[in-house]
């Protein structure tokens, strides 16, 4: 095993994960109304709109936009290009949940299941977004969960 050198760095949390989506109003539409997400700057001339997520970010990029085709062909079915992102969300109430994405005519990919993330297990609901990448929302581990006041 080579030493490890130190980083000059640390990384603190996801900043931001971009989506090539084939309809950029359909998208900002899904991501406002399911996930309550803000659309904060829009770049036109790139194709890109900017999506307040909590504390980090979602972009999208239209895929005949200036960024976009650089991409290639749009995703699809059994085409995409991520395989999901995870949200940290409180509370996490899944008969709450699976009846809000219900009610936006969103299914979710199955029960919630206990999965592993960033502050241990939790439970966790998958569904997809209009082109098919997969959210994911994950509730608190119950260790985390416990040293809240």
């Amino acid at each position: 095993m080579e030493p490890t050198m130190p980083h000059p760095f640390s990384i603190q949390r996801i900043d931001h994960v971009v989506f090539r989506v084939r309809d950029l109003g359909r998208s900002i539409d899904f991501y406002g109304r399911v996930l309550g997400c803000e659309v904060v700057r829009r770049r036109e001339h790139l194709g890109l709109v900017h999506l307040r997520a909590g504390a980090s970010m979602i972009d999208l990029v239209s895929v005949d936009g200036a960024l976009g085709s650089r991409g290639g062909a749009a995703p699809a079915e059994g085409a995409r290009n991520v395989d999901h992102l995870c949200l940290r969300i409180e509370p996490f109430d899944a008969a709450g949940l699976v009846a809000h994405l219900h009610g936006h005519g969103v299914a979710p990919l199955g029960p919630a299941e206990t999965n592993f993330g960033a502050e241990g297990d939790g439970l966790s609901l998958y569904f997809p977004d209009p082109d098919g990448n997969v959210i994911e929302l994950k509730g608190p581990s119950p260790a985390t969960a416990g040293d809240r006041p």
